[in-house]
C-alpha cells in the first residue's frame, strides 16, 4: 500500500507543482496579452527552431544504434525514431518513465531484451549529463565577469570567499567521508559516483567512440540552437549570447525538476532574461512560445509514433 502511494505521488506532485507554477507564471496576464504572444509571433523562426529539435531526436535515435551494435543488436532506424519519441511524450506525464517505455518498445518491437536497452540508454543520459555540465563550464567561462559582478553586487564578496573557501573544506571531507564509506548512503552515493565515471570511460572503449561522440555533441548543439533560433519570434526581444546560454541551462533544470518544465519553464526562462536587464513581458513571451512549441511537436511526434509503431511492426 505504501509502494502504491509513493508512486501516485512522484506522479500527482510534480504535476500538481507544475499546475501551480501555469498559474503563477499566468495570473497576472491578461487573456487577450497570452493569446497576443502566440498571433504576434514570426513562426518562421519558430519552425526553424522546430526543425533543429526535430534532427536533435533524430540524431539521438541514430546514435542508439552505437550503443546496441556492440551487443548485436540492429533496430531499424524507424522504431529507434519513435521509440525515442514515445519517451519525450511519457515524460509529460510520468517523470522519467520516458527511458523505461523506450526500452519496452525496443523489447517488443525489436526483440532487445528491456535490461539491455534500458542499460544502454542509462550509459546515454551519462553522456547527456557530461555535455550539460560542460555547457554549464563554457557558460561560467563566457560569462565569468558578469556572473562575479552579480554575485559582488548582491553578496558581500568576502562572504562569498568565506563561502568558497567552507565549501572547499566541506567536499573535501565529504569526499574522504564516501571514499571510506561501506554502507548507507554513502555507499550508494560511491556506487553511483563510480558508476558514472565508468559509464563515461566506456565511451571511448567504443568501437564507433567518435561518431557517438560527433552525435552527443550535435544533439546538445541543436538544443541550443532550437533555443536561439525561436528567440527573433518574439517582437523587441534582444538577447545577448550569454544571456542564450544561461536562459538555455535555466531551461533545461526547468524541465528536469517537472515534467518537461511545465509552468516552471517560462519562469526560469524569464528569470535568466531579466538577470541581463531585458524586458519582462517579452521574456515571458518568448518562455510560453518556446515551451509551448517544444511540448506541442512532442505531443504531436509521440501521439503518431504510437499509433504508428504497430502499423509499422504489423508484420512482426
Amino acid at each position: 500500500m505504501n509502494n502504491s502511494i509513493k508512486k501516485t505521488l512522484k506522479i500527482i506532485l510534480p504535476l500538481a507543482f507544475g499546475g501551480f507554477l501555469v498559474w503563477y507564471s499566468l495570473y497576472d496576464i491578461d487573456t487577450d496579452e497570452f493569446i497576443g504572444y502566440f498571433k504576434n509571433a514570426n513562426y518562421w523562426w519558430i519552425s526553424l527552431g522546430l526543425v533543429f529539435g526535430i534532427l536533435s531526436h533524430l540524431s539521438r535515435a541514430y546514435r542508439w544504434k552505437f550503443m546496441l551494435e556492440p551487443l548485436g543488436y540492429q533496430p531499424a532506424f524507424a522504431n529507434s525514431t519513435m521509440a525515442v519519441l514515445v519517451a519525450y511524450l511519457v515524460n509529460l506525464t510520468i517523470p522519467r518513465a520516458g527511458e523505461a517505455s523506450r526500452a519496452a518498445v525496443m523489447a517488443n518491437y525489436e526483440d532487445i531484451p528491456f535490461e539491455k536497452g534500458f542499460g544502454t540508454i542509462v550509459a546515454e543520459r551519462i553522456a547527456d549529463l557530461v555535455m550539460m555540465l560542460t555547457i554549464v563550464a563554457i557558460t561560467l567561462f563566457v560569462q565569468f565577469d558578469f556572473i562575479f559582478e552579480l554575485l559582488t553586487k548582491n553578496f558581500d564578496p568576502i562572504k562569498i570567499g568565506i563561502g568558497i573557501v567552507l565549501l572547499a573544506i566541506g567536499f573535501f571531507f565529504f569526499t574522504r567521508f564516501i571514499k571510506k564509506s561501506t554502507s548507507g548512503i554513502g555507499l550508494k552515493i560511491k556506487t553511483f559516483v563510480t558508476g558514472l565515471i565508468e559509464g563515461v570511460l566506456s565511451i571511448f572503449k567504443m568501437k564507433k567512440r567518435w561518431p557517438f561522440i560527433f552525435h552527443t555533441v550535435f544533439i546538445w548543439v541543436m538544443y541550443v540552437a532550437m533555443f536561439w533560433a525561436t528567440i527573433p519570434a518574439i517582437e523587441n526581444l534582444n538577447v545577448p549570447f550569454g544571456a542564450v546560454l544561461i536562459g538555455f541551462i535555466a531551461g533545461g533544470f526547468s524541465i528536469a525538476a517537472t515534467n518537461g518544465g511545465i509552468g516552471l519553464y517560462p519562469v526560469a526562462v524569464t528569470g535568466a532574461f531579466l538577470l541581463f536587464g531585458i524586458s519582462e513581458e517579452p521574456s515571458r513571451a518568448f518562455g510560453w512560445v518556446m515551451w509551448t512549441t517544444q511540448t506541442a511537436m512532442i505531443i504531436i511526434f509521440g501521439g503518431l509514433s504510437f499509433l504508428l509503431l504497430p502499423i509499422y511492426n504489423k508484420n512482426k
